[in-house]
């Protein structure tokens, strides 16, 4: 499956990792209140919820981590939830932005991935928010070119995304991926679909488009 690969330098991902971070939280800061329980592209979670998930990784020690995931049961979609759903109340909205600008920083990972799959947590959690609710946040391209040098069929399959018998095209800068009948579109929404989210209708272009979008 051929893509256009793209490399950079730690140092550079993890500034990048920072600055997403203190941009994110700048957003939730002015996100008015009744819009934290509107819908996300995370199926099931509203704005809360993913807020509140994206700094668990950086709050909580691997021991409680683990702790938790014994709870679920070994299965780290029901782990994951049931603790955004929980913190999701616990947690002022204040609080949430403040753990992202205060962890800015924070060295944690993903288990898989390294620091770019941590750039890649951050950036496409930011777009399951300012997609659905329609605010023009453009992620700096040299982040997006980062997340998707990570595509992978195993992170495709790991995510969900069916990305069988498609070539994904960004019409904004130049990165490919996969073969066959093509989607066009811009990078961040593209990176959403290599997260297996699905993307409002028209913003992406070709004839398996509708594949990746929703109604």
């Amino acid at each position: 499956m051929a893509k256009t690969k793209l490399r950079t330098d730690d140092a550079t991902i993890r500034a990048a990792i920072a600055a997403e971070r203190r941009e994110l939280a700048d957003l939730l800061d002015l996100l008015p209140e009744e819009r934290w329980d509107e819908p996300t592209l995370c199926t099931g979670w509203r704005v809360r919820e993913v807020a509140a998930h994206m700094s668990f990784g950086f709050r909580h020690p691997l021991r409680r981590v683990v702790g938790e995931l014994v709870r679920a049961r070994g299965s780290m979609d029901r782990m994951t939830d049931r603790v955004a759903r929980r913190e999701a109340q616990q947690m002022s909205r204040q609080e949430m932005a403040s753990a992202l600008r205060d962890n800015a920083d924070h060295p944690w990972t993903p288990p898989v991935g390294g620091l770019a799959a941590a750039l890649g947590h951050d950036v496409v959690h930011g777009l399951d928010i300012t997609i659905p609710l329609g605010l023009d946040r453009k992620v700096p391209a040299d982040r997006l070119r980062v997340v998707l040098g990570t595509a992978s069929p195993l992170g495709a399959r790991f995510f969900g995304a069916k990305l069988g018998g498609v070539r994904l095209r960004a019409d904004d800068l130049e990165w490919s991926y996969g073969s066959g009948s093509e989607v066009t579109g811009r990078a961040q929404d593209l990176v959403a679909v290599l997260f297996g989210r699905k993307v409002p209708a028209g913003r992406l272009h070709g004839e398996a488009a509708g594949r990746f979008t929703s109604a």
